[in-house]
């Protein structure tokens, strides 16, 4: 069976990622050497176990609570974020800090700070769960309440209708976003919040490649690299399965099944934030085995983002 394999352009590392990613190969990279002593980083720096796994090999160590940290040790927060309680931890325990959080989490943080600070209710559309939502509710949680879906923002109570903000998720779909937030502009008229909304760059443009693929080049199925708990990775899979193709999740190309291909003459292809282009190209060399005769890549966005790494901090 011949067909044509269409690549999705921006997909793979976003700059957020590629920061994150960079700060624990220099804390490992600058310790003295001989120095052997591992980089703890809380949580999986990025949601995605091959780029987990080549860090662990060259002595990172991925813990989900601060206290399993050593006192002094040399921790990297994830890039999801954190909250207060968790920076408190830190700075008890003496830990040497880095933060790897995504500078467009950090804007979110920010907002809620400065809402909660002036008597608002926040509405957080978010996903129950996911380390950015945790670190972004702990900002102020007696004032943020999480929106998951319409239902939820067709009840939710406030004590001030007059006063109520909201924020989003860096990484949900913008369809899923778009809906929530007209219901709950619907029920709270007055609700203040971003002009251009949360959801981060690489999201939107990875959403508007994988539509483009399926909309205006006519791919019948569409294969996502990601790991299963990427909240990105997830959301193309349903971006595309919305648009009428089928769609599927995979972390590499040996999860790849031959019966996923029947009937397609145009197979796309994408990749969430925290997914490496080699694994791109592992699964192109794939496909060409069991039919792919032409690669195209369709390109809908340039993107030119850098995120410098963060400083060493103490606590």
């Amino acid at each position: 069976m011949a067909f044509t394999v269409l690549l999705a352009a921006p997909r793979g590392f976003c700059a957020g990622v590629e920061r994150a990613i960079r700060t624990v190969e220099l804390a490992l990279d600058n310790r003295a050497p001989g120095d052997a002593r591992p980089v703890y980083v809380r949580h999986e720096i990025v949601h995605n176990k091959v780029v987990v796994d080549d860090l662990r090999a060259r002595g990172a160590v991925f813990v989900e609570d601060t206290r399993e940290i050593p006192a002094g040790a040399t921790a990297v927060f994830s890039a999801h974020g954190i909250s207060p309680t968790v920076r408190k931890e830190a700075a008890a325990r003496g830990l040497m800090t880095l933060d790897a959080t995504c500078p467009l989490v950090s804007r979110v943080h920010a907002a809620v700070l400065r809402y909660a600070a002036r008597g608002y209710t926040i509405l957080f559309v978010g996903h129950a769960g996911h380390p950015e939502v945790e670190g972004v509710m702990g900002e102020a949680p007696d004032q943020v309440r999480l929106i998951q879906t319409i239902a939820d923002a067709s009840r939710v109570e406030v004590p001030d209708e007059g006063r109520v903000a909201y924020a989003t998720q860096t990484t949900l779909s913008l369809d899923d976003v778009s809906a929530i937030v007209d219901t709950l502009r619907a029920r709270f008229p007055s609700m203040v919040g971003p002009e251009s909304g949360d959801v981060c760059y690489a999201t939107q443009n990875r959403q508007e490649a994988v539509l483009a693929l399926v909309s205006q080049h006519g791919a019948e199925v569409v294969l996502v690299l990601g790991s299963p708990n990427s909240s990105n990775s997830n959301r193309l899979r349903e971006v595309a399965e919305s648009a009428g193709a089928r769609a599927y999740l995979l972390g590499r190309a040996d999860e790849l099944q031959a019966d996923w291909l029947a009937g397609a003459n145009r197979v796309g292809v994408s990749a969430g934030a925290s997914t490496p282009e080699h694994l791109v190209q592992g699964l192109v060399e794939r496909l060409r085995t069991l039919g792919a005769t032409d690669v195209q890549t369709v390109e809908t966005r340039v993107e030119d983002v850098f995120f410098a790494p963060p400083p060493v901090r103490r606590g």
